[in-house]
């Protein structure tokens, strides 16, 4: 197998495509290896250095910290999918292990804004390896989670700022400003 990496804005993510499908069933950010029960998940998060791993439908970003070198952790992670895949197993995560959240106590204008964030911005976040979750709209402000690569990244307050927001307030006029938390 042979697994491609990807460099994203953020200098301390690194995006890896093994080809195959990683989350069968959303986007997933584990932080803690006690987050998670998947063995990948944990090897990865045992790495000296690594702080984080976003899972995405093709594709695991790793997050590190800022003293490591991607040299020192690279060919580990690439070790540890390649185990993984050719022991059989076709996904990293198969069924949800989030519960699923209802937009039906959304209100109308809440459901928009998460439309817009699925359809026109989230496939170009996760280009970057990276995800953004809707928290909340209050007074014309949409608060967001940035996920993955995008989270800590230096350039994710211009994406937030002159992507994100200029999109929504250009479909949805209530809008006014929308932040990250």
């Amino acid at each position: 197998m042979f697994i491609q990496t990807q460099n994203t804005p953020n200098p301390n993510s690194l995006k890896f495509l093994p080809g195959e499908i990683v989350s069968n069933s959303g986007s997933y950010e584990i932080k803690k290896k006690e987050e998670s029960n998947n063995d990948l998940v944990r090897n990865i998060l045992s790495i000296n250095g690594v702080t984080g791993i976003f899972l995405g439908k093709d594709f695991i970003s790793v997050n590190k910290e800022d003293n490591v070198n991607w040299e020192d952790v690279k060919h580990i992670v690439i070790s540890l999918i390649n185990e993984f895949y050719q022991s059989g197993k076709k996904y990293v995560i198969d069924n949800d292990i989030n519960e699923i959240e209802s937009n039906d106590n959304l209100a109308e204008i809440e459901k928009k804004i998460i439309n817009i964030l699925d359809t026109k911005i989230r496939p170009a976040v996760a280009r970057d390896g990276g995800d953004i979750k809707f928290e909340k709209f209050n007074d014309g402000i949409v608060t967001v989670t940035l996920q993955g690569s995008c989270s800590g990244c230096p350039s994710s307050t211009m994406t937030l700022k002159q992507g994100v927001q200029n999109m929504l307030c250009h479909y949805i006029p209530e809008v006014k400003d929308v932040v990250a938390i």
